[in-house]
């Protein structure tokens, strides 16, 4: 059975303790892996550990993790290696410059090119600055000289893609 990630917030840490401990001194011997949960809820402020699980949503994995997976594939120590073939596994690794370029500033092409040339090796920023547009990540004026951030809040995938990268493990 897979396991579940249950985050619980403890607001004071020193009474969440106390009342562990007071319950463990209550016990006989060991408690249970259940009795143990039970117990750590209650100290929570809960009534028990299904009322804990309830009162939480449950978290939502990625909607395309295959997807996730291929674009971290494409980065290696923070840097894009490699351009991928999928459209959509493109989409989410350019998000990571999307978040490198500066919010609500007008660029230059040279300031854009800099920025795609530092984040990655493949030698193509040209691709990229191109790609940024098609997906509709900035946008530039008609001659090409000023481009700009469009400024939105990234999808789940694309966000984890952003943190990953950007802290590498």
């Amino acid at each position: 059975m897979p396991r579940q990630v249950q985050q619980i917030m403890i607001n004071d840490l020193s009474t969440f303790t106390k009342s562990l401990r007071v319950a463990l001194q209550k016990q006989d011997d060991f408690p249970s892996h259940a009795r143990m949960l039970s117990l750590v809820a209650k100290a929570a402020g809960y009534e028990n550990f299904q009322h804990l699980r309830a009162a939480e949503p449950a978290p939502r994995a990625p909607t395309a993790p295959r997807s996730f997976e291929r674009a971290l594939r494409c980065f290696e120590q923070g840097s894009m290696v490699r351009w991928p073939k999928q459209t959509s596994v493109q989409g989410l690794c350019l998000w990571v410059f999307w978040a490198q370029l500066p919010a609500k500033q007008d660029l230059t092409e040279k300031q854009v090119n800099a920025v795609l040339k530092a984040g990655h090796s493949f030698g193509d920023h040209v691709l990229l600055r191109r790609s940024l547009i098609d997906h509709r990540l900035a946008t530039r004026t008609k001659d090409g000289k000023i481009y700009r951030r469009i400024e939105q809040a990234p999808p789940a995938d694309a966000l984890a893609v952003i943190t990953a990268v950007q802290r590498p493990l």
